[in-house]
């Protein structure tokens, strides 16, 4: 198979809170591209270990084995139950942090994850997407902005929904994590070389979608593929 008939696959990386996965889902449906939340994955993970009182690594890889975990469209499910929400609370994300740095459990999600790139195209977006999953993507990008401006945008995503929730507490938190992503030995947060670096703290999310258009285009004229050269 040639490049042009291989799925093209945008990998964006980058912190909690700097804007991943509205920004990956806006690329997709602009795209209409397939889209992998990898976040989500582990959420899922973290959230069945709460349910099932499962602490061990092999415990937890046992229960992705014996789990049928779907994604469609902007509900998750596992099993049968619409975890959807469940998964999206400061709690699970912290807990879904803290069993991300294991290796085996990352290595035994990794071919999960691929299976997500079909053609036309893959918008993957995560921590390790460009460094470990998708090595080879045609397009690396990096999210980043400030502990407090990602940490304003998160205060208001958790009061919009009702959610009692304390700024200076969400600061610290994302600080926490922060570290945690950057300093595991498995699979860290890293800028690989190859990614275009966008700060986002005075970026709107329209505007940060134009820009990977852009990029892009960019590269698919270079790559001698017209689909998205016009």
């Amino acid at each position: 198979m040639n490049k042009a008939e291989n799925p093209i696959v945008i990998a964006i990386d980058g912190p909690a809170g700097s804007g991943k996965g509205t920004v990956a889902k806006k690329l997709a449906s602009e795209l209409n591209y397939h889209y992998l939340d990898s976040g989500a994955i582990y959420r899922v993970i973290a959230y069945a270990a709460k349910k099932n009182n499962t602490k061990s690594i092999n415990g937890l890889i046992d229960l992705v084995k014996n789990s049928r975990i779907k994604f469609s469209k902007d509900i998750v499910w596992l099993d049968s139950e619409n975890i959807s929400n469940l998964i999206r609370t400061e709690l699970i994300g912290k807990l879904a942090s803290e069993i991300a740095v294991h290796e085996k459990l990352r290595a035994s999600i990794l071919h999960y994850q691929r299976d997500f790139c079909r053609l036309p195209g893959l918008i993957a977006e995560g921590r390790d997407m460009a460094s470990i999953v998708f090595p080879n993507a045609d397009l690396k990008i990096y999210l980043n902005a400030s502990v407090d401006e990602r940490a304003k945008r998160r205060y208001k995503q958790l009061i919009s929904k009702g959610n009692d929730v304390n700024l200076s507490g969400l600061v610290h938190e994302i600080a926490i994590r922060d570290s945690r992503d950057k300093d595991r030995e498995v699979s860290p947060l890293v800028i690989v070389k190859e990614a275009h670096v966008l700060e986002t703290d005075n970026l709107t999310e329209d505007q940060t979608v134009d820009k990977i258009l852009g990029f892009l285009k960019n590269v698919t004229k270079s790559a001698g593929n017209p689909k998205l050269s016009d």
